[in-house]
């Protein structure tokens, strides 16, 4: 199917673009969140105010990776895949999953190194993502086969999770101590092995088989809702903050072990149907 209309123009569809679009709203409502933070800072406003802010930051990031988890399943459920949805996608990628937390990681720990230093592990961590989000494009522009069933290097939305989730438990281990020695130095080495881990030739699983689209996958993708479900109830009900993290560094860590796993064992946690295998690159990155 043609990703242009007969004029020329791309196709654009409503849903998978709303839902890319709430992506990019989050990532740059994160990113007003962090400069006002230190605006207040600079005032002299209490520290209450100027760290609610941080947190606001840090749950629209979050926000953000489940708009960008939407976007692509309900573009492929409803067969509504586009070039122009990668493109809108990787665009609000970098703003959400770039810049967002490179500007919150700056703004907690790393304006404790020098000012070179700190500019540099955050730009280090948002070039490499860019750089990732561009390859995944031209893969996908590519035409091959199943060139991206498997994502290569670790996807950057899943990178920014990992950070926010990890920033808001360490941060609710001891309110107000955000200049604890050991968050400044856990989260500055996590940024420079992200961007490293992003860029990398590690293969991650899309978890595209995953859905409403058949029988087999159908247990796994409400497993799945479950488990949304139930971090959503520890975070705002019993205030355990530390569920994020554990889902997004299982991701992490999966693909260290995935080369060593059997591959009926891949094949049974990632569900992938030999249906799935005929389908063109997802505009989730």
């Amino acid at each position: 199917m043609s990703d242009t209309k007969p004029d020329g123009s791309p196709k654009i569809y409503l849903l998978p673009n709303l839902m890319t679009a709430g992506n990019l709203f989050c990532g740059f409502a994160a990113s007003l969140s962090i400069v006002e933070s230190a605006l207040l800072k600079e005032r002299g406003a209490a520290d209450s105010l100027a760290d609610a802010k941080v947190h606001q930051a840090i749950w629209l990031i979050l926000a953000s990776c489940i708009f960008d988890l939407l976007d692509g399943r309900l573009a492929r459920l409803g067969g509504a895949e586009s070039a122009f949805g990668r493109e809108f996608d990787s665009l609000a990628d970098v703003v959400s999953f770039g810049v967002a937390p490179a500007l919150m990681v700056h703004r907690i720990v790393l304006h404790q190194f020098s000012d070179k230093t700190g500019w540099i592990i955050a730009s280090v961590y948002l070039i490499c993502g860019a750089m990732r989000l561009a390859r995944f494009n031209c893969v996908a522009a590519s035409g091959v086969v199943n060139a991206t069933k498997d994502f290569t290097g670790f996807p950057i939305p899943a990178a920014a999770g990992l950070i926010a989730s990890l920033t808001l438990f360490l941060l609710s281990l001891d309110e107000g101590q955000e200049a604890q020695p050991y968050l400044k130095w856990l989260l500055a080495a996590l940024m420079l092995f992200l961007a490293w881990m992003m860029f990398s030739k590690f293969k991650y699983p899309s978890f595209k088989g995953i859905g409403l689209k058949t029988k087999r996958s159908l247990p796994k993708f409400l497993a799945f809702v479950f488990v949304l479900v139930l971090t959503g109830l520890n975070i705002f009900v019993m205030k355990v903050h530390w569920m994020p993290f554990v889902i997004f560094l299982v991701y992490l860590l999966y693909g260290f072990t995935r080369p060593f796993l059997s591959r009926q064992m891949t094949h049974d946690i990632e569900d992938e149907d030999d249906e799935d295998d005929e389908g063109t690159a997802a505009p989730q990155v």
